[in-house]
């Protein structure tokens, strides 16, 4: 379940999830079932998204590629090459499809072998909030986590394949060109990185927590600067996490409360997400740096909004109040993957 009481199964929760809930807590065999029964939804080189809400539905970008790390952190951390064998002919066609272009946009640009996704009405990131059906934060274009999960992607089939003893395909080929692309588009000139680039207005450098994602990831395509997590860390982390916007942007939010278009308007204009402690302590962890007092900040969270768990999300002003799903997988996920680092 994503979280509870309010959300179901959702695949981008599940395989963002997947490393802390599964792996870290030694429940690989039951990761396993669950891996290969996802596997079957696939259509069209992607995941299905949602289970909980009467119908399948595939409207995800990032779904898909947080299935390919997944799988690969199983193998991994396992050794299961014969999972990797059996699953490698439908990660190939993920890869194809996405080559060719598929559902919603989604498809590599032959120019720089980035990843570009969007359609109106759609917001296909993990940011998808919706007033009245119209996407609060749409970032059409090219993300930079889609991206970094995108050359994370085709890194772990090469890796795959290669255990299988087998070949990766056009993967091969897409890998090189897509981390190219990566390190010439993303760099912004003050040190930290595009939020999407080529989208309607050009590139934005909005100050989001998304870029860490091109650090913290087993096949991240850029390597962390200390300066830009500090710069990072100080506009953006709270004792509960990192707010998704920065206090000093237009659109911030500081609030997750009121009526459903005032909490969805805030929903990632602002307000904090304990699961993004993972990305940011991964990031330093690259570094040899460690981040106890990050870790150790969301203990007394524990018994103060769902017993024992992490919530879904707080405020982005201080003093921080939790809100949203008491109860929510990728918090948990995230707070044990960054303690077992």
């Amino acid at each position: 379940m994503a979280g509870y009481p309010w959300f179901g199964a959702w695949s981008r929760d599940t395989m963002l999830s997947y490393e802390g809930l599964f792996l870290t807590t030694n429940r690989a065999d039951e990761g396993r079932d669950l891996l290969r029964s996802y596997a079957a939804t696939l259509s069209e080189g992607m995941l299905a998204n949602t289970a909980d809400t009467g119908s399948v539905e595939y409207n995800t970008a990032d779904g898909t590629l947080w299935f390919l790390h997944a799988v690969g952190r199983h193998v991994a951390t396992t050794g299961d090459f014969d999972l990797a064998a059996e699953l490698l002919p439908a990660l190939l066609d993920v890869v194809d499809h996405h080559l060719k272009g598929t559902r919603y946009g989604i498809g590599a640009d032959p120019v720089d072998g980035l990843l570009r996704q969007g359609v109106d009405g759609q917001a296909l990131t993990w940011m998808d909030a919706r007033v009245d059906g119209v996407p609060i934060t749409p970032r059409r274009g090219k993300p930079v986590e889609i991206n970094a999960l995108w050359v994370n992607g085709l890194a772990t089939v090469i890796k795959l394949a290669w255990q299988a003893r087998t070949g990766a395909g056009p993967a091969v080929r897409a890998h090189p060109d897509a981390l190219a692309g990566f390190a010439r588009r993303f760099p912004a000139p003050n040190g930290r990185l595009y939020d999407v680039v080529d989208g309607p207005d050009g590139d934005d450098p909005t100050m989001r927590p998304n870029q860490l994602l091109a650090w913290s990831l087993p096949y991240a395509p850029l390597r962390p600067q200390p300066a830009t997590l500090q710069a990072i860390g100080s506009a953006l982390m709270t004792p509960l996490g990192l707010r998704s916007l920065a206090p000093g942007e237009t659109a911030y939010r500081g609030a997750h409360h009121g009526g459903s278009a005032a909490r969805d308007t805030a929903y990632h204009s602002g307000t904090v997400w304990p699961w993004l402690t993972g990305p940011f302590v991964e990031a330093w962890h690259r570094l040899g740096v460690a981040a106890d007092q990050t870790i150790s900040d969301a203990d007394d969270h524990l018994g103060e909004y769902g017993l024992g768990s992490v919530s879904e999300t707080a405020d982005g002003d201080a003093p921080h109040s939790a809100t949203g799903c008491p109860f929510q997988a990728w918090s948990v996920a995230e707070t044990l993957r960054a303690r077992r680092l």
